[in-house]
């Protein structure tokens, strides 16, 4: 049992300077506590507003953390409700079929940490076929614009405090 613990507290330990150590190298967040209208979402919840390209983290007591997001471009946007099924550091990414016939030149494995790597310094995976994630970028001009294929790109900083505040089962809604 001691041996658990400490493989545990070693991991978040590390986990946690991973996180400190790649905020760090990024530029500054764009994200910013305001009044919300919770509509009814309850503290804890995701909301995507791909209309105005911005993602909320409801806090509760009228208030969220707005983080701007790069979202799906035309004919690739979506709406509904999902939850949050993985949470990973500098993911590997292997490109979906649809990306894949548009960009047949990419590889099919582009390794975690690559400058080429388009999931950034970390990826929160959504459920509902394993498509689609909120994660980094290392395009950052990229962030705010309709540039995807229906993930959602955020600044790599905003991406770890986001990653920091949510936990697998995170409630996400997705609007237009």
């Amino acid at each position: 049992m001691a041996y658990r613990v400490q493989w545990r507290t070693a991991l978040a330990a590390t986990l946690l300077f991973t996180i400190q150590t790649i905020s760090a190298s990024q530029p500054a967040a764009a994200r910013d506590v305001v009044a919300f209208r919770d509509n009814g979402y309850s503290a804890g919840t995701i909301v995507i507003r791909t209309g105005e390209r911005r993602l909320y983290y409801v806090m509760g007591d009228g208030r969220a953390v707005r983080y701007p997001v790069g979202v799906g471009k035309t004919g690739k946007a979506w709406s509904g409700r999902v939850q949050i099924d993985g949470k990973h550091i500098r993911p590997a990414w292997s490109p979906p079929p649809d990306v894949k016939r548009d960009k047949p030149h990419l590889p099919n494995l582009i390794a975690g940490g690559s400058q080429r790597n388009p999931m950034g310094a970390a990826a929160l995976t959504l459920s509902g076929g394993g498509q689609y994630a909120i994660h980094g970028t290392n395009v950052p001009g990229s962030v705010g614009g309709f540039v995807s294929y229906g993930c959602f790109r955020m600044y790599n900083q905003d991406v770890l405090d986001l990653y920091s505040r949510v936990s697998v089962g995170t409630s996400v809604v997705v609007t237009r």
